[in-house]
């Protein structure tokens, strides 16, 4: 009787590991899937690139940090700290830009040089100062300004060209881009409009920058 029954308990306890286990390795493996799918929501949110911009209506020097996405990487997104130094005032002043970014086309002309002769996009950037505003103050009549002084927005066109670091030598970036772009923005080209006498130099702007791509 005794055997019996510990062969009994013997067989339960198979049983029930059987049972018992696979539900286990299931629900550990759903975990490292929602855990998986975490970490790589959170992977996205790292920047991919990082840029520095000379002139566009930003700052006379910024620097930013960026991300690409999109099928073919044709989607870029910046954030941009610019510094503009005092000229006709007493002091310097901070700028912020964000900037989105549409690459159509790419030639490679070898494995490490590649071309990208479109680059178009919309930015929109402020100024941090006192003297600038969004909504036009009280001192003035109503209606006097009928734009804002604080944010502008901008359109541009250019162009890339980029060097492929070899792999062998990377040490924080796999390519380098030198970039162009003419642009104006939002207060230029209505000006532009209603003022025939005004020639592009009035109303566009020529940039220059760099851009680093980590991965």
């Amino acid at each position: 009787m005794i055997t019996k029954l510990s062969s009994f308990k013997r067989i339960s306890v198979a049983i029930l590991l059987c049972l018992v286990f696979p539900s286990m390795l299931i629900a550990q493996n759903g975990y490292d899937k929602r855990v998986e799918k975490r970490q790589d929501k959170w992977a996205k949110l790292i920047p991919t690139h990082t840029l520095v911009q000379f002139a566009g209506g930003m700052g006379f020097l910024s620097l930013g940090t960026g991300w690409d996405y999109g099928k073919k990487e044709q989607w870029e997104t910046d954030a941009l700290l610019g510094f503009l130094p005092k000229f006709s005032t007493d002091k310097n002043k901070i700028t912020f830009t964000m900037k989105e970014n549409y690459i159509p086309w790419k030639k490679d002309f070898n494995d490490y040089f590649a071309y990208n002769p479109l680059t178009c996009g919309l930015y929109f950037n402020t100024i941090f100062d006192d003297d600038f505003w969004v909504n036009q103050p009280d001192k003035y009549p109503n209606k006097y300004y009928s734009f804002s002084t604080k944010i502008r927005f901008n359109i541009y066109v250019g162009q890339r060209f980029t060097f492929k670091i070899p792999p062998e030598k990377r040490v924080f970036a796999k390519e380098i881009s030198a970039f162009y772009e003419i642009s104006s923005s939002d207060l230029y080209i209505i000006s532009a409009v209603g003022n025939g006498y005004l020639k592009p130099q009035d109303y566009l702007r020529l940039s220059f920058g760099l851009k680093l791509q980590l991965f």
